[in-house]
């Protein structure tokens, strides 16, 4: 029970802040990176994540979910990644975007994050 009281407590200030932020009270640059750049952070970190791969699927979000197995916080955490990576497509962004925040609805978990990158 204190779990979820906690995971609740940090939605709410996640809310908080992309609210603050949207509303220009919490100014941020928001940092932009190109695939480069991911897959040397990702190389460093010893993931084994092709965010090329990733980008190139037919329907990514399926792929992650169905294939590679993510998590829910996973696939925010990559979704993000890939919003702000400055070298991909813009439209592809909002396609994955779009199907991660609605694929997250589904299943009842609600990213104040990915809201606020729409």
């Amino acid at each position: 029970m204190e779990d979820f009281i906690l995971r609740e407590i940090d939605k709410i200030g996640e809310l908080l802040f992309y609210l603050a932020r949207k509303l220009g009270i919490y100014k941020e640059d928001i940092p932009t990176f190109t695939v480069a750049d991911v897959k040397s952070e990702f190389k460093h970190a010893e993931l084994d994540i092709d965010l090329d791969s990733i980008v190139n699927q037919k329907y990514p979000i399926s792929y992650l979910v169905e294939e590679q197995k993510v998590t829910l916080k996973a696939l925010e955490a990559l979704t993000d990644i890939i919003v702000h990576t400055s070298d991909i497509d813009p439209q592809k962004k909002k396609e994955i975007l779009d199907d991660a925040v609605r694929y997250l609805d589904s299943k009842g978990y609600i990213s104040f994050r990915l809201y606020s990158l729409r």
